[in-house]
């Protein structure tokens, strides 16, 4: 069986790549480089998809600047920071990236079938305090349909499936997941804020430490 794994180098990409691992995947990752704050996340993904042993490692170019409307993409509109999770959790915050899960779905999709992939792996989640639209159930949903009625494999009844492990975890259990599936979170990179050293104040390290604090656990990756 052969998947793709959309390949962030984050906490959750890396677990479901690790997931897709121990499902017994053919494992091909896709990173993209769309000109975003935090492309030292691009380091990360390499790194674990190389201590993972993909069959194959790729990295996207395109440029989602040249549009902006969103702080990971436009240096003009601030990062939030210090937020707490009740504050994160009010509106869809500015780090949203329009239909971004939407263009990397659909490269995906495209790579998939060219190799006869059978899934597609997301590292979404419905319960991050970030509530971003493209990370829920019904979207999802949608973007099935579109994988099985946009393309050959699905129209001949081959449908490629969708496959979000994380969708109802908490961070917490993501965490732990990622513990029992053996994820080197020394390598991985969540940080928004685009330094070499997370900056432990914008809504992703937050979200992160405070996971990792109410287990009792160190993040290995650290922070300013």
């Amino acid at each position: 069986m052969k998947g793709v794994i959309l390949l962030s180098g984050g906490l959750d990409s890396s677990t479901v790549l690790y997931q897709a691992k121990a499902d017994g995947c053919e494992c091909h990752t896709i990173s993209f480089d769309y000109q975003q704050r935090h492309r030292r996340e691009l380091q990360s993904a390499l790194l674990v998809a190389q201590a993972t042993g993909v069959v194959k490692h790729q990295v996207v170019n395109f440029n989602l600047r040249q549009w902006g409307g969103s702080a990971l993409t436009d240096d003009a509109i601030a990062l939030p920071q210090e937020r707490s999770l009740d504050e994160m959790s009010e509106k869809i915050p500015v780090t949203y990236v329009p239909a971004r899960n939407t263009i990397f779905l659909s490269f995906a999709l495209g790579y998939a079938e060219t190799i006869a992939a059978e899934r597609v792996y997301i590292g979404v989640n419905a319960l991050d305090y970030s509530g971003y639209p493209d990370c829920r159930p019904d979207y999802l949903q949608a973007m099935q349909e579109v994988f099985r009625l946009g393309t050959k494999q699905g129209r001949e009844g081959q449908p490629i499936s969708i496959v979000a492990p994380l969708i109802n975890l908490k961070k917490t259990e993501i965490i732990q997941l990622g513990n029992q599936l053996g994820v080197p979170w020394e390598l991985t990179w969540s940080c928004y804020d685009g330094g070499d050293i997370p900056c432990g104040v914008c809504d992703s390290c937050r979200l992160r430490l405070a996971a990792f604090a109410e287990l009792g656990l160190k993040d290995p990756v650290g922070n300013r």
